[in-house]
């Protein structure tokens, strides 16, 4: 799935613009006793995790062109309340655990954002690097840190159709993974893809959305290091669901561009992973 920015780059204005986007997001997963998951240097079952974050995405477009697109950064610091409890694997029997912390995740650091127009297309991409900022305790079920850093370029292609108003999204990504070192174990990498087809209508002064939004995440590379007990354990994630979405222009002068978006994104096949259900909720502002 896109990040908090990922949406969003793609609906500025073509000027120097500061953007600010905050993105509210609750999952609830779980894998039921005869899937053992590795976290935190455990191996668990029976695992039910609830996660809210809130993050805040600071975007800086500027006039500057790269390769002929229009350069932009951006950093999204989150900050994450997460509750986990299993069943987890003790000598030759297993203990019932719960866990629960909050705090600053990892910051995702977007150094590199270029994007294109071409009529009613936007297309680009950019590079996430997300740092190992947030807290991380090897032998808890919940960590609001994955320990290790992970590169992302991403790309996307968007269209919305001034004559009709359909809109359609794709952002492709591959995450590149490092090892943790406190567990040695190395994640494998992974591609994920994210569509959204949706229709958009005025209404209430601005453009009004409302379609379906469907995702992908297969694990492509095995996982590695002394701490993989569970072998390769490559792990891939489908779901679809609905999206709204609305955007306009405020203020004073009506020079703000303002977009909101929700999203309920159910996981409908898991492998290897949690299953469950995301609630986004993302505002906008580009200024």
């Amino acid at each position: 799935m896109p990040g908090a920015a990922a949406s969003f780059i793609d609906a500025l204005p073509g000027r120097d613009t500061f953007a600010y986007v905050n993105a509210f997001t609750f999952y609830n997963g779980d894998a039921d006793v005869s899937r053992q998951l590795p976290v935190g240097g455990l191996l668990a079952a029976n695992m039910d995790a609830t996660v809210y974050a809130d993050t805040s995405v600071f975007l800086r477009q500027t006039r500057k062109k790269l390769f002929g697109g229009l350069y932009a950064a951006a950093v999204a610091v989150p900050y994450v309340w997460m509750t986990v409890d299993a069943s987890v694997s003790v000598g030759s029997g297993t203990v019932q655990r719960s866990s629960s912390v909050n705090g600053i995740g990892d910051i995702e650091i977007m150094p590199l954002m270029l994007g294109w127009t071409k009529g009613d297309v936007n297309y680009g991409g950019w590079l996430g690097i997300y740092a190992p900022t947030g807290d991380y305790e090897e032998g808890r079920l919940a960590n609001v840190g994955k320990n290790y850093w992970t590169f992302e370029p991403t790309f996307y292609v968007s269209q919305i159709d001034t004559k009709t108003g359909m809109e359609f999204s794709a952002f492709a990504g591959l995450d590149f993974n490092t090892k943790n070192g406190a567990t040695d174990y190395r994640s494998g990498d992974a591609f994920h893809i994210d569509v959204t087809m949706a229709q958009h209508v005025p209404k209430y002064d601005g453009l009004f959305g409302f379609g379906a939004n469907v995702f992908y995440c297969k694990q492509i590379t095995g996982d590695s290091g002394s701490g993989a007990r569970l072998g390769d354990f490559g792990g891939n994630t489908f779901g679809f669901g609905p999206v709204l979405s609305y955007a306009t222009k405020t203020g004073r002068k009506k020079t703000t561009d303002l977009v909101a978006e929700l999203k309920w994104l159910p996981e409908l096949d898991a492998t290897r992973r949690l299953k469950g259900d995301t609630i986004w909720f993302k505002v906008g502002l580009a200024f």
